[in-house]
């Protein structure tokens, strides 16, 4: 058995509403709220990025696994918005967590399914004898075009866990993986922002991605929509994974304790698995949970997560992302605008 001994996670405090954002570019809010059905979403600080969130994500993941930070044998960090062109995140926590410096270190990108490979890589390194303990980071602070379809989602956020072969309280049963080369948005080189391949967004690239990955696993484990108690599919809005979970055969009440979206944004990396962080925050033990992430470019990762009784008696050793939602402090865009670095100085 192997799987997640601790998870952790990170949202900032401040938040703006898409009513806001629709009211400075002169859009409709109503429309708006139905396109998305996005309420806020998260705001990363002025002294807040990518890093800062992965380090207070890790530092609750290693507190519910109770380890030692010498115990972790790598790191490994999935992520599309580091704040160095060149220069890992990972090698940064080795230091912030207070880990070893004999261990593995890597940063991966594949847009906002980076961080599920890297759960799927730890997953065997354990498994097969390699490591003990491996940290397990998503975190962006993602990135959306003023006035653009990203800018009413585009948000920021951790999700951190600690994957053992040792007080497993998440076993993770199997996985499987869908790719493909299909367009959705891409970002070129010296672009700031990302741009849209529009029609391919939902279908061929997300719903399709989504879905094969999640009858490929069902498929391959021999199970059904019945056996699972909780659906967390990856969250662009708050439309797509509740459609999603509707195809594959899945009730909405299986989906609502994993969706957040409506509530922080798409923190890209982190949406599906701040998602299985609100599951694991109060799943009962006996649960079985399917996760799929996706990533434009495009590709989709399914996995089969049972609770173990562990689970119980560690939640409290941190905070739980439902605390961390009702702490908030709302902005209006200007402040938005200079927190997200959207107001360049003249030098």
């Amino acid at each position: 058995m192997a799987g997640i001994s601790g998870w952790g996670c990170y949202i900032p405090r401040y938040r703006i509403t898409t009513r806001e954002i629709a009211r400075v570019w002169g859009d409709d809010p109503l429309r708006i709220r139905d396109l998305y059905l996005i309420e806020e979403k998260t705001v990363e600080s002025y002294d807040e990025d990518a890093v800062t969130m992965a380090v207070e994500a890790s530092r609750r993941a290693l507190a519910r696994a109770s380890i030692d930070p010498k115990e972790i044998d790598a790191i490994l960090v999935g992520t599309e918005s580091k704040p160095y062109a060149v220069k890992p995140i990972a090698s940064i926590l080795i230091d912030a967590v207070g880990a070893r410096y004999n261990v593995q270190a890597v940063d991966s990108e594949f847009a906002c399914k980076a961080a599920s490979d890297m759960m799927i890589l730890a997953l065997m390194s354990v498994m097969n004898g390699k490591y003990r303990n491996v940290l397990v980071v998503a975190t962006d602070a993602s990135q959306g075009e003023p006035g653009e379809h990203l800018d009413y989602s585009a948000s920021a956020g951790a999700a951190a866990f600690i994957i053992s072969r040792e007080n497993v309280c998440a076993e993770i049963e199997d996985f499987y993986s869908y790719c493909s080369d299909t367009p959705d948005f891409w970002r070129r080189e010296c672009c700031p922002y990302p741009a849209h391949g529009e029609g391919f967004t939902g279908e061929p690239a997300y719903f399709r991605h989504i879905i094969s990955a999640a009858k490929g696993l069902m498929e391959k484990m021999g199970l059904r929509p019945d056996d699972f108690d909780y659906v967390v599919l990856h969250q662009p809005n708050a439309r797509f994974p509740v459609r999603a979970a509707s195809i594959l055969g899945f009730p909405i009440e299986k989906v609502k304790p994993g969706l957040v979206v409506d509530r922080i944004g798409n923190t890209y990396n982190a949406s599906a698995l701040l998602g299985l962080v609100n599951v694991l925050d109060q799943a009962r033990p006996g649960s079985r949970i399917l996760l799929v992430t996706y990533g434009s470019g495009a590709g989709s990762n399914a996995m089969s997560i049972v609770v173990k009784d562990s689970i119980e008696e560690r939640r409290s050793r941190a905070e739980r992302l439902q605390d961390m939602l009702e702490m908030k402090i709302y902005v209006d865009y200007s402040l938005y605008s200079r927190f997200r670095k959207l107001i360049k100085m003249l030098q």
